[in-house]
């Protein structure tokens, strides 16, 4: 486990953002864990988040030209983290974002700030059944540029309605890496080290839903 991935979790269970428990999906599965991005609400939140995406964007040595956020979560995101890339990384890129419905007046068009042009990273919260994911491809496909990586808070490596994760499906169709801060696999390693018998106590139910769920 990276050194930044350790300091996510203990980030967002310390700010309950990962918590342990009983909780029904939409799919109707009993997780017993749940990570709330949308508890990322603060300027200080934020800015840990968008250092956290920066780093697993460097380790990843994906090349890309610009950073996509869609519509509307991915808005913010791109944002603050092209500003951790450069001030933590010394990685200057661009970003741009959609607009849900072209502007026609002013600048017009549905792409608000870089140009939409050469290999995109896609960044987002997470990834459920892939849709906004398979949306936002459409749009750097139809600017004529090409998709080179997503990167998302957390991958929860569990199977869809098959024998493969929303995340792979989408790794095979566009033969793309799909870059996440934490895993699955990293909660279940932290558990196993953290010297906290109350959250070693999450460690059984955690690893059982990984073994029935789990790709």
């Amino acid at each position: 486990m990276q050194e930044f991935q350790k300091a996510f979790l203990e980030f967002v269970i310390e700010n309950n953002i990962l918590r342990f428990g009983e909780f029904t999906l939409k799919s109707g599965r009993v997780s017993p864990y749940f990570f709330n991005a949308g508890l990322f609400n603060t300027g200080k939140k934020l800015g840990f988040l968008s250092r956290s995406y920066a780093a697993a964007i460097a380790t990843s040595g994906i090349e890309f030209d610009v950073l996509f956020g869609p519509a509307y979560k991915g808005i913010p995101l791109a944002a603050a983290t092209v500003l951790s890339l450069d001030s933590e990384h010394q990685i200057e890129k661009p970003y741009c974002f959609n607009r849900k419905e072209a502007k026609d007046h002013g600048e017009g068009g549905s792409i608000v700030g870089a140009e939409l042009a050469g290999k995109v990273m896609i960044i987002d919260d997470v990834i459920t059944a892939g849709t906004a994911i398979r949306e936002a491809v459409d749009i750097i496909h139809d600017n004529g540029a090409t998709l080179s990586g997503i990167t998302v808070a957390m991958d929860r490596q569990e199977r869809g309605t098959g024998s493969t994760s929303a995340i792979q499906e989408i790794e095979q169709n566009y033969d793309v890496q799909v870059v996440s801060i934490i895993t699955l696999q990293n909660i279940i390693d932290y558990l196993q080290q953290v010297d906290d018998e109350s959250l070693q106590s999450n460690l059984p139910a955690v690893e059982k839903y990984r073994a029935e769920y789990g790709v």
